[in-house]
């Protein structure tokens, strides 16, 4: 049973303890076990502490046995990234620099995993500073390749069977690649949604949290969890939020219509992954509507960059000063492209971001869903030097719009590869309703032969 455990979608944790037939000690010390057998060759985490996992589990026991209101996430495990603050685990931004670094409080979305009963078992292997330089994490389908970045150990600690469930991080294509590139489900909700105040900030304009699952329920539920408003990020708002699981547990009122971008970034899609994509618009027919590539569009990726590598510099500003020679070759071109841009140019750059957001959310009222590549194809070798080409990423995250990427093709040497749907602006149930439509009539057809 202990070998099964960690195979459990976080939910259907929830249900077999709520019923008492899984204890959360019980499931954490079968995620322990698993991570003790193969992290040496995965390296997904930065840290983990067993005995602290184990005493919040046993807490987390108790309190579902004495009858006391019990969480969304009670007493299931879930790994966080190591830019996310934690005052009892050591919090190192992916770098030898900030090495040993303590923070005094936890990130507010730490908080409000407290609150809903998760476990907190550990913190996952990001890339330096959540950007460029990848960490040392392998993909778990193949040791060779990268798990993506810059959310590589917590992609690979789902895939792995490590946590169930894991958040990441979002400023180009941190949630959504790596995901598919490990095979498991990447959500990452409309900005805003969730709070970032405590989490590592690279950019304050463009970074946003994601959650990583075993199934389309897990990411919206763990979504749910985290979301909220905090008066403390600029970017959070005082409304109210969509109900993620509720969208992705219901069916929708009328059969989806898709649209499709064919953008000038897609002569960089492998062919396997090309011609993937290209079945799954041939099997839903009518409901896709293709549009061709406007200039505009192909030019959000330099308006993406440009916001992304000034903002990095200002906000690490302290430690590029004092640590710049430290940095990784990776790094150090990014930082001098990053201080060489003018404030007129960033302010340019901000107005162009505010132009892709008008222009996308129109799209919506005809559209329920964006259908887009989530990467190139198959994760690519570790020995590249790199976590994979963020692009087919970078426009919907400027845009601030939720996304998903979904488990559903395989390339041609077996390897997994995501089908990413886009939403539109907070609405994210929409979205994932849309998502679980997708994914049902995909494996309706593939079991009848048409796909």
């Amino acid at each position: 049973m202990s070998e099964t455990l960690p195979n459990l979608t976080a939910l259907d944790a929830v249900s077999e303890m709520r019923a008492g037939r899984l204890s959360s000690e019980a499931l954490v010390t079968a995620c322990l076990e698993r991570i003790a057998q193969t992290d040496a060759q995965i390296r997904a985490w930065a840290h983990v502490d067993p005995d602290l996992a184990l005493e919040q589990a046993r807490e987390a026991d108790r309190i579902r046995k004495s009858g006391r209101a019990t969480g969304a996430l009670h007493g299931v495990p879930v790994g966080l990234k190591d830019i996310v603050d934690t005052r009892d685990m050591p919090t190192e931004l992916g770098t030898p620099i900030c090495a040993g670094r303590r923070p005094e409080t936890d990130a507010a979305i730490v908080n409000r995993l407290r609150e809903a009963g998760a476990v907190i078992l550990g913190k996952t292997k990001t890339t330096e500073f959540a950007f460029a330089h990848p960490t040392d994490t392998a993909n778990p389908h193949d040791a060779a390749r990268t798990p993506g970045g810059s959310s590589s150990g917590s992609a690979a600690a789902v895939a792995a069977g490590h946590v169930p469930i894991a958040m990441g991080t979002q400023t180009n294509g941190s949630v959504i690649r790596p995901a598919s590139f490990c095979g498991v489900y990447g959500f990452k909700p409309t900005r805003g949604v969730i709070s970032r105040t405590g989490i590592l900030r690279t950019s304050v304009t463009l970074d946003q949290v994601g959650t990583f699952g075993r199934s389309l329920e897990d990411v919206a539920v763990l979504a749910n969890v985290l979301g909220g408003f905090d008066p403390d990020d600029p970017e959070s708002f005082a409304r109210p939020r969509p109900d993620m699981l509720g969208g992705a547990r219901s069916e929708p009122p009328v059969e989806p219509v898709f649209a499709w971008f064919d953008l000038p970034h897609h002569d960089r899609l492998d062919s396997d992954a090309a011609e993937g994509l290209e079945s799954v618009i041939d099997a839903l027919g009518g409901q896709v509507e293709r549009f061709g590539a406007a200039p505009q569009l192909a030019a959000l990726v330099d308006v993406h960059a440009k916001i992304h590598e000034y903002e990095f510099c200002q906000h690490l500003a302290e430690i590029i000063d004092e640590h710049r020679a430290r940095l990784s070759p990776t790094l150090e071109p990014i930082v001098a492209r990053g201080l060489a841009i003018s404030r007129a140019e960033y302010e340019d750059a901000l107005a162009v971001k505010q132009s892709a957001e008008t222009f996308f959310s129109g799209h919506f009222n005809d559209f329920d869903a964006i259908l887009a590549p989530a990467a190139t194809g198959e994760a690519p070798a570790l020995a590249s030097g790199g976590t994979g080409d963020p692009v087919f990423c970078t426009i919907w995250t400027l845009a601030g719009l939720p996304a998903v990427t979904l488990p559903i093709l395989v390339g041609e040497t077996g390897l997994p590869i995501g089908v990413q749907l886009v939403g539109g602006p907070e609405e994210d149930d929409r979205l994932l309703r849309t998502a679980s439509w997708f994914q049902t009539e995909l494996a309706r057809q593939s079991e009848g032969g048409a796909l």
